[in-house]
């Protein structure tokens, strides 16, 4: 009769110790780093936060999987690399898994499988998606052991494309793709998300974006009501309704602001300077700064604007910003404090290929905000 029992394979020993390499472990998992991010989720609670704001109308008699556990198993899916709630299928029964969502990893019963997940992300209300939402602003203000002197918020679009016929997807011609265009907010200090928010595939209006942020700093305010907060963003948000909002209720801001004939008109004797500087030292490139106040028709009065003016070999090349800071030079304005935002768009880009934040493929847009949630919450 064969002998199907397999012979160890031995090591060279280390450190005088003997080492084996065998193949009856029994059931293993390869994501072990899930016990971790388990201990980081149950020291921050979102997965209980969250399910407290979604009416469960079940039986509790007849309730395997709590609401807690299947967004739980689902933030430590995606936060591991699984986006796609058909994953949990298999992950269901993989033992680190279970271990991580309180479950032994033999006895214990297996976690949700993908119709369950589905079902409850399409489960809450407009009103509960709302304080899912909020619940994300509330998480970043607890990340601080106390409240701050100063917050800077960098707020940004991004493109995420879709490819069916979701609620709210919409073509945009400068992408060439149906898709939304989701806003994202990060505290860039501590490289925190502090709200994302699914919207159409479109270029946010002005009183789109002063609604947006008016309701973001009153839920920051309710945690931190002397902190001071500032608004920074490229030219998308650098609109009139959003610059006299911030104005009226003490927020600083510095935004982007493109280029149009009038600035060129008052910047044109600061660049002509830079122009001839340049070609008297002949060098390859020369950079210099200007400030002046500039008062755009829609706006009603005129704003503090510097510009970063840099002449080279290819021409002339002029990039302004707008505040209602009154500190700071011209060059500290645009190179140090407006040209940080860079790293908001770095923020974005591990949002959506670390955790694939854009794989909104719900048909319903309130599900795909629930998605954005979770998302949000493995980034946390």
């Amino acid at each position: 009769m064969s002998d199907d029992n397999v012979a160890p394979f031995l090591f060279p020993a280390v450190g005088r110790k003997k080492v084996t390499a065998a193949f009856d472990g029994g059931r293993i998992t390869s994501d072990g780093g899930v016990m971790l991010l388990a201990a980081a989720e149950r020291r921050l609670g979102m997965a209980d936060c969250l399910a407290r704001l979604i009416a469960d109308p079940r039986n509790p008699l007849f309730v395997t999987h709590s609401v807690a556990d299947i967004l739980r198993a689902r933030m430590l899916a995606i936060a591991c690399g699984y986006e796609d709630a058909d994953d949990l299928d298999h992950l269901r029964t993989d033992p680190g898994f279970k271990l991580a969502c309180g479950r032994l990893p033999d006895s214990g019963r297996d976690l949700c499988s993908q119709p369950t997940v589905s079902r409850w992300e399409n489960a809450p209300t407009l009103r509960e998606v709302v304080r899912l939402s909020y619940a994300m602003v509330d998480a970043y203000c607890a990340s601080y052991p106390r409240q701050p002197v100063a917050v800077t918020l960098d707020i940004d679009d991004t493109v995420d494309v879709v490819h069916g016929h979701q609620q709210l997807s919409l073509f945009n011609a400068h992408h060439d793709e149906r898709c939304f265009m989701p806003i994202h907010v990060y505290d860039i200090a501590t490289s925190r998300p502090v709200a994302i928010l699914l919207r159409p595939g479109k270029t946010p209006s002005g009183h789109e974006v002063r609604c947006h942020v008016r309701r973001l700093i009153r839920r920051i305010r309710s945690h931190w009501p002397t902190t001071k907060l500032m608004i920074r963003g490229d030219g998308h948000y650098g609109r009139p309704e959003v610059m006299a909002w911030c104005e009226a209720n003490t927020v600083d801001y510095i935004f982007g602001l493109p280029g149009n004939a009038a600035l060129s008109r008052l910047l044109e004797e600061a660049a002509d300077d830079v122009r001839v500087r340049r070609a008297e030292a002949q060098a390859p490139v020369l950079r210099r700064y200007a400030e002046i106040r500039y008062g755009a028709k829609s706006w009603g009065c005129k704003r503090r604007v510097s510009a970063r003016i840099e002449a080279t070999t290819l021409g002339l090349d002029i990039r302004c910003v707008v505040t209602n800071l009154r500190t700071g030079s011209a060059e500290w304005l645009y190179d140090t404090l407006y040209c940080a935002r860079g790293q908001a768009e770095n923020l974005i880009k591990l949002h959506k290929g670390q955790l694939a934040s854009d794989r909104t493929s719900c048909r319903s847009a309130l599900a795909n905000q629930v998605r954005l949630v979770l998302h949000t919450a493995a980034y946390l």
